[in-house]
């Protein structure tokens, strides 16, 4: 990786999301040791909370224009946005600028801050152009393509790239890689039977692939996917963050 003194390449504004701040902190932790080995500085503005997704998604758009506000005050300062979460990224990279259709001035400000908002391993890749990361892990993986972060930000070749460039992962593609986790955040509340049949599916094509891990880049997928396998018997199955694989920080991701 070519990269100068931590902090020489500028500052990162770092959206940790909903559910990292939540349920897994540990994931931001290794966002950040990432973004800081990528040669910057990454900065948590620690007044940041909800990028207004579920509510966007819910048809309340009062709530989503509200926090979308918040979030634009608190971010629109950085040279790059980084979440590690397809799902966030592509709600301010694809949604934001619609939110505020008829309000001008929200809109030029929501579609600046949507240029230079990215997935963590989008920005690794093809802004920082990382070709080696902090960790070590030893072992064969496949990967689960979110449906926000392949279909809105075009985000696949990104972390299979750092997963390839680490000497000890045997990269393998499990069958229909592409396809839903059945999460999709209020549709698996909603529509529970279907959203458990999807998850389903998913798992078996984990085990199809017969590798000794599964990585992706969304908190929600990995919380659906990992408790079905363990409702299912599967305890040995490692579920991990793509973040804290790479950064060598997977032991906290209950794995």
């Amino acid at each position: 990786m070519s990269a100068g003194a931590p902090g020489s390449r500028g500052e990162v504004g770092l959206f940790v999301t909903c559910l990292v701040d939540l349920m897994r902190p540990s994931v931001a932790f290794a966002a950040l040791k990432l973004i800081e080995a990528a040669g910057y500085t990454a900065v948590v503005p620690e007044s940041q909370t909800c990028c207004g997704q579920p509510g966007y998604n819910s048809g309340d758009t009062g709530a989503a224009r509200m926090l979308a506000r918040k979030l634009i005050a608190e971010f629109e300062r950085f040279p790059h946005v980084v979440a590690p979460s397809g799902s966030c990224a592509g709600t301010v990279r694809t949604h934001y600028p619609d939110l505020f259709a008829d309000e001008p001035e929200w809109r030029a400000r929501a579609e600046a801050l949507a240029a230079k908002t990215f997935e963590l391993t989008q920005f690794l890749v093809d802004v920082a152009c990382v070709t080696e990361v902090p960790g070590d892990f030893t072992g064969s993986v496949t990967y689960h393509d979110s449906c926000s972060g392949l279909r809105e930000l075009g985000v696949k070749r990104q972390p299979r790239a750092l997963l390839d460039s680490m000497p000890g992962v045997r990269r393998i593609e499990m069958p229909d890689c592409e396809e839903c986790c059945g999460f999709g955040g209020l549709f698996s509340i909603k529509y529970p039977d279907i959203s458990g049949a999807i998850v389903q599916r998913k798992c078996d094509s984990i085990h199809g692939s017969g590798a000794c891990a599964v990585a992706l880049g969304d908190l929600g997928c990995m919380m659906n996917i990992e408790g079905r396998l363990r409702r299912t018997g599967d305890e040995f199955t490692r579920v991990i963050h793509i973040a804290e694989l790479l950064a060598g920080m997977p032991d906290e991701a209950g794995g």
